[in-house]
């Protein structure tokens, strides 16, 4: 398997330098550029399947650029920032971020990010897939676990690697209630059990997307206050 392409997208050349030496070291194809402008003009030939983005840059910062970012492609992407208020990190997850790692970090930290959030986007790659059959279907809402894809009747419904990862376990699991801490440790990682934001934000951006692009307000993922999410049928 070819080596994975990470680029980095910060405007202080130590970090890039930092960064990106420890990332070759460990075997990863490492591009940098030092702001949003650069990133769109390059990112066709960068083709990266990672992103690690700085927010606090001059002129568009990090989270003008990711949401601009998620308006054409579902590349994850780990924020990076010297700030460490938590409304920061849930701002970061609200425009489709997958992971948020506060400087000065740590290389194990690091790594550990970056392994983590590629093993979710490999999981919904179709060729890595064994569960090529499994079909789940309610209402007008078919998700394929082949192919790693959600359709909303004939239309495609658009997930990012981390959403539909959340999607898929919550359809293997048709009208059961999913654990809070399962969701997180199946997706995010087991460290992540017990940091709920970052699954309040992934169901809410994806009950936002079902209600965009089902013209409706009907529930297919229900709450259930201290335990966990289902996926109904309806």
């Amino acid at each position: 398997m070819k080596n994975q392409r990470i680029c980095i997208v910060d405007d202080e050349m130590k970090i890039l330098r930092f960064v990106s030496a420890n990332l070759k070291s460990i075997g990863y194809e490492v591009s940098t550029v030092t702001s949003g402008d650069e990133l769109f003009e390059k990112f066709d030939l960068i083709s990266p399947d990672l992103i690690l983005l700085d927010i606090m840059m001059p002129g568009q910062d990090g989270f003008y650029v990711l949401e601009k970012l998620r308006k054409f492609s579902d590349v994850p992407v780990i924020m990076l920032t010297a700030r460490s208020n938590p409304k920061d990190k849930v701002q970061g997850l609200n425009f489709g971020a997958d992971d948020y790692l506060t400087k000065p970090f740590s290389l194990d930290e690091l790594f550990a990010r970056v392994n983590a959030v590629l093993r979710r986007s490999q999981l919904t790659n179709p060729e890595t897939k064994t569960n090529q059959t499994s079909v789940v279907r309610t209402g007008d809402l078919t998700i394929d676990m082949g192919s790693s894809r959600c359709w909303i009747r004939e239309k495609e419904f658009k997930l990012t690697h981390t959403e539909y990862s959340v999607m898929e376990i919550l359809a293997l699991n048709l009208d059961k209630v999913v654990p809070h801490e399962t969701l997180l440790s199946e997706v995010w990682g087991p460290q992540y059990r017990d940091d709920i934001d970052y699954l309040r934000v992934g169901i809410a951006r994806i009950r936002k997307k079902l209600k965009d692009a089902l013209g409706s307000k009907e529930e297919y993922i229900v709450t259930y206050p201290g335990l966990g999410y289902m996926l109904r049928s309806i």
